[in-house]
């Protein structure tokens, strides 16, 4: 044992610094989490942003959504997809989109039974403000980028965003993601 007024021996010391060099690190994800990040703080600013206009994130994202498809209107289940969240998800915000008069069911023209999902005059407005506010945003976030540099991110998580489909796609085809020493079991109920 060592008693303390003695300093401990350099072997000892480094003991430490050589365990910590043998740590793994995360520093080489650094894309994937910049990626995660500017979104996650982008989405909290757009928050902060519309709150005082009465839009939540999730309402002005399916208003978003909705005005990409055109003036066809959108069926819900096409818009869950487009979303990528469930039926009943969208159904709630639909609901509180339809009471708060930002869009209206309509019968679809070719199946009666059907409804489809339109925006109202309303519901534009809070568009035009939402285009407004994130250009406004996006000038502030992207300051200091020149035009072609912002070309130039774009069209590479374009293409990121291109690969990961791709992947999620072969993925849920065969169960399986062996290329990255992991396997999604496949259940067989038969």
């Amino acid at each position: 044992m060592q008693k303390p007024t003695e300093k401990p021996s350099v072997a000892k010391e480094q003991e430490p610094l050589e365990k910590a060099a043998k740590r793994p690190s995360a520093k080489q994800f650094r894309f994937g989490y910049l990626v995660h990040d500017v979104s996650r703080i982008r989405r909290t600013v757009m928050d902060q942003v519309m709150r005082p206009y009465g839009i939540t994130r999730s309402q002005w994202s399916v208003l978003s959504a909705l005005s990409r498809g055109g003036n066809d209107g959108m069926m819900q289940v096409d818009l869950a997809r487009l979303m990528e969240v469930g039926k009943v998800t969208v159904g709630g915000l639909v609901d509180r989109l339809e009471a708060s008069g930002h869009v209206e069911r309509r019968a679809d023209a070719t199946d009666r039974r059907a409804k489809r999902v339109f925006i109202t005059e309303q519901g534009y407005q809070v568009i035009r403000l939402m285009v407004a506010v994130s250009t406004k945003i996006n000038r502030r976030i992207l300051k200091g980028l020149t035009p072609s540099e912002v070309q130039t991110v774009e069209k590479a998580l374009l293409q990121v965003k291109r690969n990961l489909k791709d992947f999620a796609e072969e993925t849920a085809q065969n169960g399986k993601a062996e290329e990255f020493g992991s396997q999604i079991p496949v259940v067989d109920f038969d």
